[in-house]
């Protein structure tokens, strides 16, 4: 948030948070997603830039019927259409993880679901790596963290409203 003393991910660097913060950000659901995920891959292989697209469930500042405004994405409705749209959650990864400052871009797509929304995340690695790989990290990483899961059931949106 502007003018906000600290921007904290909880398991991500809460550890940063002073007591002379006055105006404390806890991010975007979208940061708080993508920020722990891009801590294990940058920590264990390296991000040299990426791309963040969420699919992201409408929210309470969109019409709920077409009507007049003079964004014309801003004017269609969040319950039957799918809405490209801006987010800063990538940019804010940096305020979260300064050694990822200016490596992340994003966007997003706003979705007519109530509830639930992911992050597809593409990142050029320091490293070679393997889907392998990549997936025992964030595994292993999903077993010591209190904000990370890790499946691989054929799962879907409202499954996780359970």
């Amino acid at each position: 948030a502007s003018g906000a003393d600290a921007t904290i991910v909880y398991c991500v660097n809460h550890d940063t948070l002073r007591q002379s913060h006055q105006i404390i950000s806890s991010a975007s659901c979208t940061t708080n997603c993508l920020a722990p995920v891009a801590q294990v891959l940058h920590r264990e292989l390296g991000i040299e830039n990426g791309l963040m697209t969420t699919i992201h469930a409408y929210t309470n500042d969109q019409n709920l019927i077409d009507v007049y405004h003079t964004d014309p994405y801003r004017a269609r409705s969040a319950t039957q259409s799918m809405i490209p749209s801006k987010t800063g959650a990538a940019e804010a990864v940096g305020l979260v993880l300064p050694e990822l400052a200016g490596k992340l871009t994003g966007m997003a797509v706003r979705v007519p679901v109530i509830n639930v929304s992911l992050v597809d995340l593409t990142v050029t690695l320091k490293r070679e790596t393997t889907v392998d790989e990549v997936n025992a990290l964030m595994k292993e990483a999903s077993q010591h963290s209190k904000v990370l899961g890790y499946n691989t059931l054929p799962l879907v949106s409202h499954d996780f409203n359970q």
